[in-house]
C-alpha cells in the first residue's frame, strides 16, 4: 500500500468537515474522527516515550511496532465497512502479540499490594501519559458503536494494560505506591 501525501494542506477542512476513509464527508467532531485523533495523540505520545534515554531497549523496539499498528488502528476506525473493497483491519494476531509482550514483562514484576500513582522514573510516567490517552482512545472508539471493529477495542484495551506494564517495568520495581488516607487530616 502507497500513500503519497504531496501537499500537506488542502483547504477542505476549513468548513469544519473532513473525510473518512471512504472519502464520505463528516464533521471534525464526529465520532471517528474523535476516536482516531485520540489515536493519532497517543503514537505522538509513545513518540515521545521513545526518545526518553531511561526507556529500556526491548521496549522502544516494541513501541516502534506499536506506532506502525496504530495507524492500522487509525485507518481501521477511519473507513467504514464496504462489501466491494477490502480495507486495512486490525487483526487478532496484532492484539495477541501485546497479550505476549504483557505475559513477557509481567512474569518478571512482582505482584502489586496497591494502586500505583504514575511517576517514578522518566519512561514509566510517560508510558503512563500513554495508557491514560490509550483508555480514551477506547472509549471514544467504544462510542462508535457498531461503526468501529471490535478487534480495535481489544487492541486498545489490551495496549493499555501493555502500557501500564511497561510503566512498572521501566520504574524497576521502585515504583509509587498508592497509600490510601495516607494525608488525611
Amino acid at each position: 500500500m502507497t500513500v503519497n501525501l504531496t501537499r500537506i494542506y488542502t483547504r477542505l477542512g476549513d468548513g469544519g468537515e473532513t473525510h473518512l476513509g471512504d472519502m464520505s464527508r463528516v464533521a471534525k467532531t464526529h465520532p471517528r474522527i474523535e476516536a482516531y485523533g485520540t489515536v493519532d495523540e497517543l503514537n505522538a505520545h509513545v513518540g515521545l516515550a521513545l526518545t526518553l534515554e531511561d526507556l529500556p531497549p526491548d521496549y522502544a523496539e516494541w513501541l516502534r511496532r506499536i506506532q506502525n499498528d496504530l495507524f492500522d488502528v487509525g485507518a481501521d476506525i477511519s473507513a467504514p465497512e464496504d462489501p466491494d473493497r477490502e480495507r486495512l483491519r486490525v487483526l487478532p494476531e496484532q492484539t495477541a502479540w501485546l497479550e505476549e509482550r504483557c505475559d513477557e514483562v509481567n512474569a518478571t514484576l512482582k505482584p502489586l499490594k496497591s494502586f500505583v500513582l504514575p511517576g517514578g522514573t522518566r519512561a514509566a510516567a510517560q508510558l503512563h501519559v500513554c495508557r491514560t490517552v490509550c483508555r480514551r482512545a477506547e472509549r471514544l472508539a467504544i462510542a462508535c458503536g457498531d461503526q468501529c471493529s471490535p478487534e480495535v477495542v481489544r487492541y486498545l484495551n489490551r495496549l493499555s494494560d501493555l502500557l501500564f506494564i511497561l510503566s512498572r517495568g521501566a520504574n524497576g520495581g521502585d515504583e509509587p505506591l498508592w497509600e490510601p488516607g495516607r494525608y488525611r487530616e
